[in-house]
């Protein structure tokens, strides 16, 4: 038995089961990647037209001495800003396992201050039990994997309130943390996967079946506020749409790929009229 091993192929990730190495599925984000996102067009464009126009004589100058330079500098602008709120996305998360793990976290960067500070506030006002962190849900039955970021034990009043002295009733619940601007409602897609996985694999490559779920929540953690949201992810709406995606998955990475045959009938040539031979 190992590790669990990951690739990525086509900007898709896969994963490989510790068992048996020939087995390979999509990972959950990338199978949620099938779901059209329009407004994303929308906001690449934006980003570049931003940049223009805020850096008109930086751009101007370059494109005096480079073109082609110039024109990859814009077209970056949205790549640039994704890679780096990922890369903060990273660094939070490394922090918040190392939090809820209950390790004592003090100097952070200024960056990761306020959510190191949040995510404190969130312990403080939920007091959570962490039953897991960072370990892989899989499912034999749908064929896909992905790293989930917590299962939690919190204590909840009539009024579905966390009671942080835990004299509620006490829920398991999966749990995500989000960095990203706002909350969006592909993670119930997400959450939705993981809490009907089949089993869960930790980093040393063991396996147990995944437990059963009261519900999930999404801790939504910016510099500037934090809050902790139940998400649905009942199989008869959610999940369904997931595995509607899943095979969409499969259409768009396999079998797109083998629905148009070699041509049984082509032009073999440019044609020549009779007029083209005549004035040769």
């Amino acid at each position: 038995m190992g590790q669990i091993r990951t690739i990525t192929r086509s900007g898709s990730r896969f994963y490989f089961d510790p068992d048996t190495p020939d087995i390979k599925v999509p990972g959950v984000t990338s199978v949620i990647s099938m779901l059209p996102k329009p407004f994303l067009q929308h906001w690449a464009s934006k980003m570049t037209a931003e940049l223009a126009v805020d850096s008109l004589d930086f751009v101007k100058a370059m494109a005096e001495r480079d073109r082609a330079g110039a024109v990859d500098y814009l077209k970056g602008a949205a790549r640039r800003y994704t890679s780096a709120r990922a890369n903060l996305g990273s660094e939070a998360h490394d922090l918040f396992e190392r939090l809820v793990r209950g390790e004592a976290v003090g100097r952070v960067h200024p960056d990761l201050t306020p959510y190191r500070d949040h995510f404190r506030q969130f312990l403080e006002a939920v007091n959570p039990e962490l039953v897991r962190a960072e370990d892989i849900a899989w499912s034999d039955e749908h064929n896909y994997a992905g790293s989930f970021d917590a299962i939690l034990n919190v204590w909840l009043d009539e009024n579905g309130k966390p009671t942080p002295d835990r004299s509620g009733e006490r829920h398991t619940v999966i749990a995500d943390w989000k960095t990203s601007r706002a909350t969006y409602p592909d993670v119930a897609l997400q959450m939705s996967a993981y809490a009907h996985a089949d089993r869960l694999i930790a980093s040393d490559g063991s396996s147990e079946p995944m437990p059963d779920f009261d519900g999930a929540c999404v801790l939504h953690i910016t510099d500037g506020t934090w809050a902790f949201k139940p998400v649905r992810i009942d199989s008869a709406d959610v999940f369904a749409t997931f595995l509607r995606l899943r095979e969409i998955f499969n259409w768009d990475r396999s079998t797109s790929k083998t629905v148009i045959g070699r041509a049984i009938a082509e032009a073999v040539g440019p044609m020549t009229t009779g007029t083209q031979r005549r004035a040769t």
